[in-house]
């Protein structure tokens, strides 16, 4: 093969076409604020911030601010139990009850990463029955669980509910199998190694003192005007539970989301024979699959090969990731405004770029 068409061959392909519509959909959405990143076999092809990353100093967004995460959280807690099953620490048919003390019997570690597990929801319990001065951790929502305990859901394995709970369970499973705190064993052996330089679990007081951090904005209709999310009690619940891991709370950039992405297609965090079990349904007891493998929902049926997603949504905020493993495509969406059409927005991205 001659070497300029080999080369060619490696490089993405984008066309200007796509860039125009891709400007275009941005052009059209009123008062959207968030970064915009799409990569094709790890290289950039569309990179742009929109709008404030604070609203009532107009102050600009740029491509480099930190956003809330939210629930993609869940796909680092998830790789944190695939390191830890492949050096032999734990196994993902093994009984939660061997790893933390919990009211409920017959849960294991693969229904609490496939959303099969059954448990009410923490938070819940935590809004009814928590002294909000105080700072809730893991430990308090373990104790109150336990010491409330609202009946299952359902019995483990027949079915999929999305569990905050599950999620908050494997982050104590982690630090109990491995002796280390949920948040140093994110950064020791995912952040640092990945070089994911600006990403990392943080207490509000940090965020706060982070230059480029996107605040959550949320519209109120009666000013027409956007307000910080964390001046309305709906965003109340960060605080007094702000010392959780695992269901959330990682930060980050939609360039350090990327660096994480071209990682999954290696094996410099797990084998890529263990990854590939995150990415596969799960089958529930009545034979039916359920299409959340671990810390990923999948698409089924995808013309387009295997299509992983995750989204995330806290006050203000709502994020997106969308991975075309076999098109090596990705699509990172981070947004500071909770804007009302942002399945919309994502929807006529992956369109546009497929």
């Amino acid at each position: 093969m001659n070497k300029l068409v080999f080369f060619l061959l490696l490089l993405p392909f984008f066309t200007k076409a796509q860039q125009h519509q891709l400007d275009s959909l941005f052009a059209v959405q009123k008062d959207f604020s968030g970064v915009v990143l799409a990569a094709e076999k790890g290289k950039i092809i569309y990179h742009k911030a929109f709008g404030y990353r604070a609203f009532a100093s107009k102050t600009p967004l740029q491509k480099s601010d930190i956003f809330e995460l939210a629930s993609v959280s869940k796909q680092f807690t998830a790789m944190i139990i695939m390191m830890l099953k492949e050096k032999g620490m734990l196994g993902y048919d093994e009984s939660v009850e061997k790893y933390l003390t919990i009211s409920y019997k017959g849960i294991t570690i693969r229904n609490l990463l496939t959303h099969t597990s059954g448990l009410p929801d923490y938070q819940d319990i935590m809004d009814e029955h928590w002294d909000k001065t105080k700072v809730a951790g893991n430990e308090d929502c373990i104790e109150y669980l336990n010491k409330f305990a609202p009946a299952k859901l359902f019995e483990p394995g027949t079915k999929y509910e999305y569990s905050n709970t599950g999620y908050l369970l494997l982050a104590s499973i982690a630090e109990k199998a491995s002796g280390k705190d949920f948040i140093e064993l994110c950064r020791q052996w995912i952040f640092r190694p990945l070089q994911m330089n600006s990403t990392a679990i943080r207490k509000p007081a940090e965020k706060a003192a982070i230059k480029n951090f996107a605040i959550g904005h949320i519209f109120v209709q009666n000013r027409q005007l956007y307000i910080r999310a964390d001046s309305f009690p709906s965003s109340n619940y960060t605080i007094w539970l702000g010392n959780r891991k695992g269901p959330g709370r990682i930060s980050s950039t939609a360039t350090d989301l990327l660096i994480w992405d071209q990682a999954l297609y290696s094996n410099k965090l797990v084998k890529q024979s263990t990854l590939l079990e995150a990415f596969t349904p799960i089958k529930l007891y009545d034979g039916s699959n359920s299409y959340y493998g671990f810390g990923w929902m999948l698409r089924a049926a995808s013309n387009d090969g295997t299509v992983v997603y995750h989204d995330g949504d806290n006050p203000g905020y709502k994020t997106e990731i969308i991975r075309l493993i076999d098109k090596k495509k990705t699509i990172i969406l981070l947004n500071n405004n909770a804007h009302q059409n942002f399945e919309n927005i994502i929807n006529t991205m992956e369109t546009i770029l497929k």
